[in-house]
Protein backbone atom coordinates (compact mmCIF):
# COMPACT_ATOMS: atom_id res chain seq x y z
CA UNK A 1 0.00 0.00 0.00
CA UNK A 2 1.27 3.72 -0.88
CA UNK A 3 0.10 6.60 0.34
CA UNK A 4 0.72 10.51 -0.50
CA UNK A 5 4.42 11.56 0.19
CA UNK A 6 4.68 12.80 3.82
CA UNK A 7 5.19 16.86 4.10
CA UNK A 8 8.99 17.54 5.07
CA UNK A 9 9.96 19.97 8.74
CA UNK A 10 6.27 19.24 10.22
CA UNK A 11 6.81 19.36 14.19
CA UNK A 12 5.11 16.50 16.45
CA UNK A 13 3.15 18.33 18.77
CA UNK A 14 -0.26 17.31 19.33
CA UNK A 15 -0.83 15.29 22.52
CA UNK A 16 -3.98 13.74 23.51
CA UNK A 17 -5.15 16.82 25.37
CA UNK A 18 -4.61 18.57 22.77
CA UNK A 19 -6.37 16.30 20.12
CA UNK A 20 -9.45 16.16 22.40
CA UNK A 21 -9.41 20.49 22.52
CA UNK A 22 -9.06 20.56 18.53
CA UNK A 23 -11.72 17.56 18.31
CA UNK A 24 -14.15 19.57 21.21
CA UNK A 25 -13.42 23.27 19.47
CA UNK A 26 -14.42 21.96 16.17
CA UNK A 27 -17.40 19.61 16.28
CA UNK A 28 -19.45 21.43 19.51
CA UNK A 29 -21.59 24.39 17.25
CA UNK A 30 -22.78 27.03 19.19
CA UNK A 31 -24.61 28.26 16.12
CA UNK A 32 -26.80 24.82 15.86
CA UNK A 33 -27.98 24.65 19.56
CA UNK A 34 -30.58 27.32 18.84
CA UNK A 35 -31.52 25.52 15.49
CA UNK A 36 -31.79 22.47 17.47
CA UNK A 37 -33.95 24.14 20.36
CA UNK A 38 -35.93 25.39 17.70
CA UNK A 39 -37.26 21.80 17.00
CA UNK A 40 -38.96 22.10 20.67
CA UNK A 41 -38.67 19.18 23.27
CA UNK A 42 -38.54 16.44 20.48
CA UNK A 43 -35.12 17.75 19.54
CA UNK A 44 -33.75 16.71 23.07
CA UNK A 45 -35.49 13.01 22.01
CA UNK A 46 -33.84 12.94 18.32
CA UNK A 47 -30.18 13.91 19.82
CA UNK A 48 -30.23 10.87 22.57
CA UNK A 49 -31.28 8.78 19.54
CA UNK A 50 -28.94 9.71 17.81
CA UNK A 51 -26.54 10.13 20.13
CA UNK A 52 -26.60 6.51 20.16
CA UNK A 53 -27.70 5.43 16.84
CA UNK A 54 -25.44 7.63 14.74
CA UNK A 55 -22.39 9.10 16.87
CA UNK A 56 -21.53 6.03 18.78
CA UNK A 57 -21.04 3.72 15.61
CA UNK A 58 -19.29 6.56 13.61
CA UNK A 59 -16.99 7.01 16.67
CA UNK A 60 -16.08 3.26 17.04
CA UNK A 61 -15.22 3.28 12.81
CA UNK A 62 -13.24 6.14 13.11
CA UNK A 63 -10.84 5.50 16.24
CA UNK A 64 -10.00 2.36 14.80
CA UNK A 65 -9.33 4.12 11.30
CA UNK A 66 -7.41 7.41 12.61
CA UNK A 67 -5.44 4.76 14.59
CA UNK A 68 -4.54 2.61 11.85
CA UNK A 69 -3.72 5.26 9.42
CA UNK A 70 -2.40 8.11 11.39
CA UNK A 71 -1.24 10.43 8.25
CA UNK A 72 -0.61 13.45 7.36
CA UNK A 73 -4.06 14.34 5.25
CA UNK A 74 -6.75 12.02 7.44
CA UNK A 75 -10.08 11.42 5.16
CA UNK A 76 -8.10 12.41 2.08
CA UNK A 77 -5.30 9.81 2.36
CA UNK A 78 -7.88 7.39 3.24
CA UNK A 79 -10.07 7.85 0.07
CA UNK A 80 -7.05 8.04 -2.04
CA UNK A 81 -5.94 4.71 -0.92
CA UNK A 82 -9.05 3.22 -0.93
CA UNK A 83 -11.02 4.56 -4.19
CA UNK A 84 -7.90 6.83 -5.75
CA UNK A 85 -7.11 10.60 -6.22
CA UNK A 86 -9.74 11.51 -8.61
CA UNK A 87 -12.59 10.61 -5.47
CA UNK A 88 -10.53 11.40 -3.02
CA UNK A 89 -9.82 15.14 -4.74
CA UNK A 90 -13.82 15.68 -5.02
CA UNK A 91 -14.33 14.24 -1.87
CA UNK A 92 -11.71 16.80 0.06
CA UNK A 93 -12.98 19.41 -1.71
CA UNK A 94 -16.57 19.31 -0.61
CA UNK A 95 -15.07 18.56 3.20
CA UNK A 96 -13.01 21.34 2.99
CA UNK A 97 -15.29 24.42 1.14
CA UNK A 98 -17.75 23.89 3.74
CA UNK A 99 -15.88 25.40 6.31
CA UNK A 100 -15.07 28.64 5.02
CA UNK A 101 -18.77 28.58 3.35
CA UNK A 102 -19.69 27.88 7.20
CA UNK A 103 -17.51 30.49 8.10
CA UNK A 104 -18.60 33.45 6.45
CA UNK A 105 -22.20 32.29 5.93
CA UNK A 106 -22.93 31.01 9.20
CA UNK A 107 -20.50 31.61 12.19
CA UNK A 108 -19.96 34.91 11.35
CA UNK A 109 -23.91 35.75 11.59
CA UNK A 110 -24.27 34.33 14.77
CA UNK A 111 -21.34 36.21 16.45
CA UNK A 112 -22.76 39.64 14.85
CA UNK A 113 -26.00 39.24 16.52
CA UNK A 114 -24.68 38.22 19.64
CA UNK A 115 -22.43 41.28 19.78
CA UNK A 116 -24.72 44.03 18.35
CA UNK A 117 -27.19 42.69 21.25
CA UNK A 118 -25.33 42.62 23.73
CA UNK A 119 -21.57 43.78 23.61
CA UNK A 120 -22.12 47.05 20.88
CA UNK A 121 -24.30 47.62 18.76
CA UNK A 122 -23.75 46.72 14.95
CA UNK A 123 -26.14 47.63 12.94
CA UNK A 124 -27.47 45.02 9.79
CA UNK A 125 -25.65 45.91 6.51
CA UNK A 126 -23.66 48.80 8.13
CA UNK A 127 -20.03 49.70 7.60
CA UNK A 128 -19.49 48.59 11.13
CA UNK A 129 -21.58 45.30 10.62
CA UNK A 130 -19.12 44.48 7.56
CA UNK A 131 -15.92 45.60 9.54
CA UNK A 132 -16.86 43.07 12.36
CA UNK A 133 -17.30 40.14 10.03
CA UNK A 134 -14.06 40.80 7.84
CA UNK A 135 -12.41 41.17 11.05
CA UNK A 136 -14.15 38.19 12.35
CA UNK A 137 -13.18 36.02 9.75
CA UNK A 138 -9.48 36.72 9.04
CA UNK A 139 -8.76 36.50 12.67
CA UNK A 140 -10.25 32.87 12.17
CA UNK A 141 -7.91 32.23 8.87
CA UNK A 142 -4.39 34.26 11.17
CA UNK A 143 -4.78 31.46 13.89
CA UNK A 144 -4.53 28.81 11.26
CA UNK A 145 -1.61 30.51 9.82
CA UNK A 146 0.03 30.00 12.94
CA UNK A 147 2.05 27.36 13.93
CA UNK A 148 0.65 24.49 14.98
CA UNK A 149 2.43 24.22 18.31
CA UNK A 150 1.16 27.76 18.66
CA UNK A 151 -1.71 27.46 17.38
CA UNK A 152 -3.35 24.61 19.23
CA UNK A 153 -3.54 26.92 22.29
CA UNK A 154 -5.85 28.89 20.62
CA UNK A 155 -8.23 26.11 19.99
CA UNK A 156 -8.39 24.73 23.73
CA UNK A 157 -8.79 28.26 24.68
CA UNK A 158 -11.98 28.21 22.21
CA UNK A 159 -13.23 25.33 23.69
CA UNK A 160 -12.55 26.01 27.33
CA UNK A 161 -14.40 29.09 26.75
CA UNK A 162 -17.23 27.23 24.77
CA UNK A 163 -17.63 24.47 27.73
CA UNK A 164 -17.11 27.36 30.13
CA UNK A 165 -20.13 29.52 28.47
CA UNK A 166 -22.55 25.89 28.27
CA UNK A 167 -21.92 25.06 31.35
CA UNK A 168 -22.71 28.30 33.20
CA UNK A 169 -25.53 29.15 30.99
CA UNK A 170 -27.16 25.50 31.87
CA UNK A 171 -26.41 26.56 35.55
CA UNK A 172 -27.98 29.59 35.56
CA UNK A 173 -31.15 27.91 33.99
CA UNK A 174 -31.07 25.71 36.57
CA UNK A 175 -31.45 28.06 38.66
CA UNK A 176 -34.13 29.79 37.25
CA UNK A 177 -36.24 26.56 36.59
CA UNK A 178 -35.96 26.31 40.63
CA UNK A 179 -37.24 29.52 41.26
CA UNK A 180 -39.45 30.30 38.51
CA UNK A 181 -40.99 27.07 37.87
CA UNK A 182 -39.57 25.00 34.36
CA UNK A 183 -42.53 25.68 32.37
CA UNK A 184 -41.39 25.47 29.13
CA UNK A 185 -40.71 21.79 30.13
CA UNK A 186 -44.69 21.38 30.53
CA UNK A 187 -45.52 22.42 26.67
CA UNK A 188 -42.13 21.14 25.27
CA UNK A 189 -43.34 18.11 23.66
CA UNK A 190 -40.55 15.47 23.64
CA UNK A 191 -42.70 12.70 22.10
CA UNK A 192 -40.97 11.84 18.59
CA UNK A 193 -42.65 12.89 15.34
CA UNK A 194 -41.74 12.07 11.55
CA UNK A 195 -42.14 16.10 10.56
CA UNK A 196 -39.75 16.42 13.56
CA UNK A 197 -37.31 13.55 12.68
CA UNK A 198 -37.14 14.88 9.00
CA UNK A 199 -36.65 18.53 10.27
CA UNK A 200 -33.68 17.67 12.59
CA UNK A 201 -31.81 14.68 11.25
CA UNK A 202 -29.44 17.21 9.05
CA UNK A 203 -28.32 19.01 11.65
CA UNK A 204 -28.30 16.90 14.21
CA UNK A 205 -25.64 14.43 12.11
CA UNK A 206 -23.56 17.97 11.06
CA UNK A 207 -23.77 18.32 14.76
CA UNK A 208 -22.08 15.83 15.62
CA UNK A 209 -19.49 14.68 12.52
CA UNK A 210 -16.46 15.64 12.55
CA UNK A 211 -14.27 13.97 14.81
CA UNK A 212 -11.89 12.73 12.64
CA UNK A 213 -10.92 15.89 11.85
CA UNK A 214 -7.61 16.42 13.65
CA UNK A 215 -6.04 12.80 11.49
CA UNK A 216 -5.59 15.83 9.03
CA UNK A 217 -2.77 16.86 11.24
CA UNK A 218 -1.73 13.22 11.58
CA UNK A 219 1.63 13.60 11.14
CA UNK A 220 1.92 16.44 13.95
CA UNK A 221 1.05 14.23 16.33
CA UNK A 222 3.08 12.72 19.11
CA UNK A 223 1.14 9.18 19.52
CA UNK A 224 -1.67 9.22 17.05
CA UNK A 225 -2.28 5.36 17.07
CA UNK A 226 -2.94 5.61 21.32
CA UNK A 227 -4.25 8.77 21.40
CA UNK A 228 -6.86 9.26 18.86
CA UNK A 229 -9.56 6.54 19.80
CA UNK A 230 -9.07 8.33 23.88
CA UNK A 231 -9.78 11.34 22.44
CA UNK A 232 -12.52 10.54 19.73
CA UNK A 233 -14.39 8.86 22.92
CA UNK A 234 -13.93 11.88 25.19
CA UNK A 235 -14.74 14.57 22.89
CA UNK A 236 -17.88 12.53 21.96
CA UNK A 237 -18.96 11.87 25.58
CA UNK A 238 -18.47 16.08 25.84
CA UNK A 239 -20.32 17.13 22.27
CA UNK A 240 -23.41 14.84 23.79
CA UNK A 241 -23.67 16.58 27.30
CA UNK A 242 -22.98 20.24 25.51
CA UNK A 243 -25.42 19.86 23.41
CA UNK A 244 -28.36 17.98 25.35
CA UNK A 245 -27.77 19.78 28.29
CA UNK A 246 -28.02 23.55 26.92
CA UNK A 247 -31.12 22.02 24.31
CA UNK A 248 -32.98 21.25 27.90
CA UNK A 249 -31.69 24.37 29.45
CA UNK A 250 -33.11 26.40 26.84
CA UNK A 251 -36.33 24.39 25.99
CA UNK A 252 -37.12 24.42 29.95
CA UNK A 253 -37.39 28.37 30.62
CA UNK A 254 -37.87 29.59 26.80
CA UNK A 255 -41.63 30.56 25.92
CA UNK A 256 -43.06 28.36 23.93
CA UNK A 257 -42.16 28.99 20.04
CA UNK A 258 -39.81 32.03 20.74
CA UNK A 259 -36.57 29.81 20.42
CA UNK A 260 -35.11 31.13 16.86
CA UNK A 261 -32.05 29.24 15.07
CA UNK A 262 -29.77 32.16 15.02
CA UNK A 263 -30.63 33.62 18.41
CA UNK A 264 -32.28 31.09 20.72
CA UNK A 265 -29.33 30.45 22.98
CA UNK A 266 -28.60 34.28 23.49
CA UNK A 267 -31.87 35.23 23.97
CA UNK A 268 -32.50 32.29 26.09
CA UNK A 269 -29.77 33.41 28.31
CA UNK A 270 -30.92 36.81 28.85
CA UNK A 271 -34.20 35.84 29.91
CA UNK A 272 -32.68 33.86 32.80
CA UNK A 273 -30.06 36.05 33.94
CA UNK A 274 -32.64 37.77 35.15
CA UNK A 275 -31.97 36.04 38.41
CA UNK A 276 -28.65 37.84 38.82
CA UNK A 277 -30.55 41.62 39.29
CA UNK A 278 -27.61 44.61 38.26
CA UNK A 279 -25.20 42.11 37.40
CA UNK A 280 -27.38 40.73 34.37
CA UNK A 281 -26.16 43.47 31.66
CA UNK A 282 -22.56 42.27 32.85
CA UNK A 283 -22.87 39.37 32.93
CA UNK A 284 -24.63 38.81 29.75
CA UNK A 285 -21.85 40.48 27.72
CA UNK A 286 -19.13 38.74 29.03
CA UNK A 287 -21.22 35.50 28.12
CA UNK A 288 -21.51 37.24 24.50
CA UNK A 289 -17.90 37.63 24.03
CA UNK A 290 -16.83 34.15 25.41
CA UNK A 291 -19.80 32.93 22.89
CA UNK A 292 -18.09 35.13 20.09
CA UNK A 293 -14.44 33.68 20.98
CA UNK A 294 -15.78 30.05 20.81
CA UNK A 295 -17.31 30.79 17.58
CA UNK A 296 -14.24 32.46 16.08
CA UNK A 297 -12.03 29.24 17.75
CA UNK A 298 -14.33 26.98 16.04
CA UNK A 299 -14.09 28.53 12.95
CA UNK A 300 -10.24 28.42 12.95
CA UNK A 301 -10.40 24.65 14.32
CA UNK A 302 -11.94 23.69 11.07
CA UNK A 303 -9.36 26.00 9.19
CA UNK A 304 -6.84 24.02 10.71
CA UNK A 305 -7.48 20.40 9.95
CA UNK A 306 -9.35 21.24 6.65
CA UNK A 307 -7.25 23.81 4.94
CA UNK A 308 -4.20 20.89 5.38
CA UNK A 309 -6.39 18.31 3.75
CA UNK A 310 -6.97 20.14 0.90
CA UNK A 311 -3.27 21.23 0.75
CA UNK A 312 -2.41 17.22 0.82
CA UNK A 313 -4.84 16.48 -2.17
CA UNK A 314 -3.12 20.09 -3.92
CA UNK A 315 0.31 18.38 -2.84
CA UNK A 316 -0.74 15.25 -4.29
CA UNK A 317 -1.41 16.39 -7.82
CA UNK A 318 -5.88 16.41 -7.42
CA UNK A 319 -6.17 20.73 -7.17
CA UNK A 320 -4.98 23.14 -9.91
CA UNK A 321 -1.11 23.37 -8.70
CA UNK A 322 1.56 21.58 -6.48
CA UNK A 323 2.01 25.40 -4.85
CA UNK A 324 -1.55 25.19 -2.95
CA UNK A 325 -0.15 22.26 -1.66
CA UNK A 326 3.30 23.88 0.24
CA UNK A 327 3.19 23.75 3.92
CA UNK A 328 5.61 27.32 5.15
CA UNK A 329 8.85 25.89 5.94
CA UNK A 330 8.88 27.86 9.26
CA UNK A 331 5.26 27.89 9.99
CA UNK A 332 4.32 24.13 9.17
CA UNK A 333 0.98 25.18 7.76
CA UNK A 334 -0.41 25.36 4.66
CA UNK A 335 -0.29 29.36 4.22
CA UNK A 336 -1.53 29.31 0.58
CA UNK A 337 -4.49 27.02 1.41
CA UNK A 338 -5.46 29.30 4.54
CA UNK A 339 -5.51 32.47 2.20
CA UNK A 340 -7.75 30.69 -0.25
CA UNK A 341 -10.30 29.40 2.62
CA UNK A 342 -9.92 33.44 3.86
CA UNK A 343 -10.58 34.64 0.05
CA UNK A 344 -13.52 31.98 -0.17
CA UNK A 345 -14.90 32.87 2.96
CA UNK A 346 -15.46 36.65 2.61
CA UNK A 347 -16.88 36.14 -0.96
CA UNK A 348 -19.53 34.27 0.87
CA UNK A 349 -20.33 36.03 3.52
CA UNK A 350 -20.61 39.27 0.65
CA UNK A 351 -23.57 36.62 -0.90
CA UNK A 352 -25.21 35.84 2.19
CA UNK A 353 -25.50 39.60 3.18
CA UNK A 354 -27.82 39.83 -0.32
CA UNK A 355 -28.84 36.56 -0.48
CA UNK A 356 -32.33 37.48 1.64
CA UNK A 357 -31.80 41.36 1.64
CA UNK A 358 -30.92 41.79 5.09
CA UNK A 359 -32.58 38.78 7.16
CA UNK A 360 -30.33 37.45 9.03
CA UNK A 361 -32.55 34.50 10.18
CA UNK A 362 -33.34 33.64 6.48
CA UNK A 363 -29.50 33.70 5.38
CA UNK A 364 -28.05 31.94 8.48
CA UNK A 365 -30.90 29.36 7.69
CA UNK A 366 -30.04 29.15 3.93
CA UNK A 367 -26.37 29.08 4.12
CA UNK A 368 -26.50 26.53 7.30
CA UNK A 369 -28.47 24.18 5.25
CA UNK A 370 -25.66 24.69 2.41
CA UNK A 371 -22.53 23.72 4.35
CA UNK A 372 -24.69 20.65 5.98
CA UNK A 373 -25.03 19.12 2.63
CA UNK A 374 -21.58 19.67 1.64
CA UNK A 375 -19.93 18.44 4.80
CA UNK A 376 -22.98 15.45 4.55
CA UNK A 377 -22.13 14.90 1.02
CA UNK A 378 -18.43 14.33 1.57
CA UNK A 379 -18.96 11.79 4.02
CA UNK A 380 -20.74 9.20 1.05
CA UNK A 381 -17.42 8.35 -0.07
CA UNK A 382 -15.05 8.99 3.41
CA UNK A 383 -17.41 6.38 4.69
CA UNK A 384 -17.18 3.25 2.36
CA UNK A 385 -13.15 4.16 2.28
CA UNK A 386 -12.91 2.59 6.29
CA UNK A 387 -14.43 -0.24 5.27
CA UNK A 388 -12.43 -0.92 1.56
CA UNK A 389 -9.13 -0.44 4.37
CA UNK A 390 -10.54 -2.70 6.54
CA UNK A 391 -10.84 -5.40 4.44
CA UNK A 392 -7.94 -4.91 1.90
CA UNK A 393 -5.21 -3.87 4.16
CA UNK A 394 -5.87 -6.23 7.10
CA UNK A 395 -2.18 -6.31 7.53
CA UNK A 396 -1.92 -2.78 8.75
CA UNK A 397 -1.42 -2.57 12.65
CA UNK A 398 -4.80 -1.57 14.32
CA UNK A 399 -3.92 -0.89 18.05
CA UNK A 400 -7.78 0.10 18.63
CA UNK A 401 -10.34 -2.41 16.92
CA UNK A 402 -14.07 -2.52 16.84
CA UNK A 403 -15.89 -4.37 18.75
CA UNK A 404 -16.64 -8.22 16.86
CA UNK A 405 -13.72 -7.56 14.37
CA UNK A 406 -14.44 -7.34 10.54
CA UNK A 407 -18.37 -7.71 10.95
CA UNK A 408 -18.83 -5.30 14.02
CA UNK A 409 -17.12 -2.93 11.57
CA UNK A 410 -19.64 -3.39 8.46
CA UNK A 411 -22.63 -3.30 10.74
CA UNK A 412 -20.97 0.07 12.03
CA UNK A 413 -20.07 1.61 8.71
CA UNK A 414 -23.22 0.27 6.97
CA UNK A 415 -25.52 1.52 9.85
CA UNK A 416 -23.87 5.63 9.63
CA UNK A 417 -24.27 5.45 6.10
CA UNK A 418 -27.80 5.24 6.11
CA UNK A 419 -27.60 8.26 8.28
CA UNK A 420 -25.72 10.00 6.34
CA UNK A 421 -27.96 9.26 3.10
CA UNK A 422 -30.35 10.47 4.83
CA UNK A 423 -29.06 13.31 6.42
CA UNK A 424 -27.82 14.53 2.73
CA UNK A 425 -31.25 14.08 0.93
CA UNK A 426 -33.62 16.02 3.32
CA UNK A 427 -30.30 18.60 3.49
CA UNK A 428 -30.80 18.74 -0.15
CA UNK A 429 -34.33 18.58 -1.09
CA UNK A 430 -36.36 19.26 2.06
CA UNK A 431 -39.70 18.76 2.01
CA UNK A 432 -39.43 16.12 -0.37
CA UNK A 433 -39.77 13.23 1.93
CA UNK A 434 -42.34 14.99 3.91
CA UNK A 435 -44.57 15.35 1.20
CA UNK A 436 -44.17 11.35 0.45
CA UNK A 437 -45.01 10.69 3.55
CA UNK A 438 -48.08 12.96 3.82
CA UNK A 439 -46.23 15.39 6.59
CA UNK A 440 -47.66 18.75 5.97
CA UNK A 441 -44.59 20.99 5.13
CA UNK A 442 -44.86 24.68 4.36
CA UNK A 443 -41.47 25.27 2.75
CA UNK A 444 -41.86 29.44 2.48
CA UNK A 445 -42.68 29.40 6.35
CA UNK A 446 -39.59 27.08 7.06
CA UNK A 447 -37.05 28.69 4.92
CA UNK A 448 -38.04 32.01 4.62
CA UNK A 449 -37.66 31.79 0.79
CA UNK A 450 -39.05 30.23 -2.11
CA UNK A 451 -38.38 26.69 -3.15
CA UNK A 452 -36.80 28.09 -6.38
CA UNK A 453 -34.53 30.49 -4.85
CA UNK A 454 -33.36 27.72 -1.82
CA UNK A 455 -32.72 25.11 -4.42
CA UNK A 456 -30.65 27.82 -6.87
CA UNK A 457 -28.39 28.41 -4.18
CA UNK A 458 -27.70 25.02 -2.56
CA UNK A 459 -27.97 22.72 -5.87
CA UNK A 460 -26.30 25.45 -7.49
CA UNK A 461 -23.06 25.64 -4.39
CA UNK A 462 -23.16 21.68 -5.26
CA UNK A 463 -22.77 21.98 -9.14
CA UNK A 464 -20.45 24.62 -8.85
CA UNK A 465 -18.09 22.75 -6.82
CA UNK A 466 -18.30 19.52 -8.59
CA UNK A 467 -17.49 21.96 -11.78
CA UNK A 468 -14.14 23.61 -9.64
CA UNK A 469 -13.24 20.12 -7.86
CA UNK A 470 -13.04 18.51 -11.63
CA UNK A 471 -11.29 21.39 -13.48
CA UNK A 472 -8.90 21.31 -10.72
CA UNK A 473 -7.79 17.48 -11.05
CA UNK A 474 -7.74 18.15 -14.93
CA UNK A 475 -5.96 20.96 -14.48
CA UNK A 476 -3.05 19.42 -12.55
CA UNK A 477 -3.25 15.92 -14.96
CA UNK A 478 -2.96 17.57 -18.19
CA UNK A 479 0.38 20.09 -16.65
CA UNK A 480 1.88 17.13 -15.45
CA UNK A 481 4.27 14.97 -17.74
CA UNK A 482 3.54 11.24 -17.66
CA UNK A 483 7.09 10.72 -16.43
CA UNK A 484 6.48 13.09 -14.05
CA UNK A 485 3.10 12.21 -12.53
CA UNK A 486 4.14 9.21 -10.46
CA UNK A 487 4.23 11.13 -6.95
CA UNK A 488 6.53 10.18 -4.21
CA UNK A 489 5.00 7.04 -1.59
CA UNK A 490 6.42 6.19 2.09
CA UNK A 491 5.31 2.69 3.67
CA UNK A 492 1.68 3.68 5.77
CA UNK A 493 2.87 3.72 9.65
Amino acid sequence: MSVPASVPNLKRSLRRFDIMAISVAAVISFDVIGQIASGGGQAVTWIAVIAVAFLLPYALIFAETGAAFPQEGGPYVWVEVAFGRLAAALTTLFYWVTNPVWLGGSLVFVAAEAWDGFVFPLGSGTVADYAFKLVFIWAAILTAVVSLRRGKWITTTGAGAKVLALAFFTGTAVAYGVQHGFQGLSGAGFAPSGAGFLALVPVLLFAFVGFEAPNAAGDEMLDAQHDVPVAIGVSGAIATCCYLLPVLAILSVAPGGQVTGVGGFMDAARLVFGIYGGWRDPLLTFVAVLFAVALLTQGSAWMIVADRMQAMAAADGGFFTRGLGAFHPRLGTPVRMNLVSGVTATAFMVAAMHLASGDTSSVFGVVLSVAITTLLLSYLAVIPSLLVLRLRHRSVPRPYQVPFGTRGFTVAVVLVYAWILLGSWVALFPGTLEELFGIPYDFRATWSVSRLAFETFTLGTVVLLLAVAAAGYMTQRMRTQPQDDERETGPAR
